[in-house]
């Protein structure tokens, strides 16, 4: 069986709920709408899902065309405006300084009463991605999900705690790592994945909960703890986009 796409996620607005599409434009700074805005607290830090799960309940959707963004709630509210520009500021993001632009809207009440504290909407000015250009897009084999149900003794492990971009069928448990520096053809785009995506406590979060219920994280101590790797409790792998284009539901994925 060759490997190919099983599925393509990504949230406008990093740590709110993942939306899954059929098809995407994978730029050279990440998918295209993904990760847009990002969530700060009063000292302007990055709000994500560690000790927030609620949020991951919460899903965005952006409208380019009109510039507009709406959330629904998890008891099915809905709120909605306009995209505005406020002040510029400066955010930590993941422990490094990282310009941004207020986003002033209805959104910032409604996310501070998930969160339970008081939280702001900020738009970067370069993408969001994690790891910069190098983790442009995620990528996280299906048999990679088996192999840890396996370890973690339950019938299967949701892809969505780990909220990777792409899922990948056709290939053996934890193959995507012999991709690391490999050219990849992924739909119509080229990828050259860099390094492995080391795992935090967010994984151990149920995504229809927030709840955490799952020792992911033991999990992969047991059986991946000791290997060579680029960081520790590796599951997956983040890479670079060497070449732009689609990539739907269903294309091949294979080196070059």
């Amino acid at each position: 069986m060759s490997a190919r796409i099983s599925w393509i996620s990504l949230t406008p607005v990093k740590a709110l709920a993942l939306n899954h599409v059929d098809e995407v434009e994978l730029l050279e700074g990440g998918l295209r709408g993904d990760r847009r805005f990002y969530l700060v607290d009063e000292n302007n830090r990055l709000v994500s899902d560690k000790g927030h799960g609620q949020l991951q309940l919460v899903r965005a959707h952006h409208d380019e065309e009109r510039d507009a963004l709406s959330l629904r709630l998890a008891d099915g509210t809905a709120v909605e405006g306009e995209v505005e520009r406020g002040e510029e500021l400066t955010t930590t993001f993941n422990k490094r300084p990282l310009p941004a632009r207020r986003v002033p809207g209805p959104w910032d009440e409604a996310l501070s009463e998930v969160a339970r504290e008081p939280i702001r909407l900020v738009e970067p000015h370069r993408g969001g991605a994690d790891r910069g250009r190098s983790g442009a897009a995620t990528l996280l084999g299906e048999a990679s999900l088996g192999a840890l149900a396996n370890v973690l003794r339950v019938d299967s492990v949701d892809g969505r705690r780990f909220r990777m971009n792409f899922g990948v069928t056709g290939i053996a448990a934890h193959e995507e790592d012999s991709w690391i520096g490999r050219r990849l053809q992924v739909g119509d785009a080229l990828v050259v994945p860099l390094g492995n995506v080391g795992r935090c406590v967010i994984t151990k979060q149920n995504p229809d909960t927030g709840e955490t219920d799952l020792d992911t994280l033991n999990g992969l101590a047991d059986y991946r703890g000791e290997i060579e790797t680029t960081e520790p409790l590796p599951f997956g792998v983040h890479a670079a986009v060497a070449q732009a284009g689609r990539v739907r539901v269903g294309d091949a994925i294979y080196p070059l």
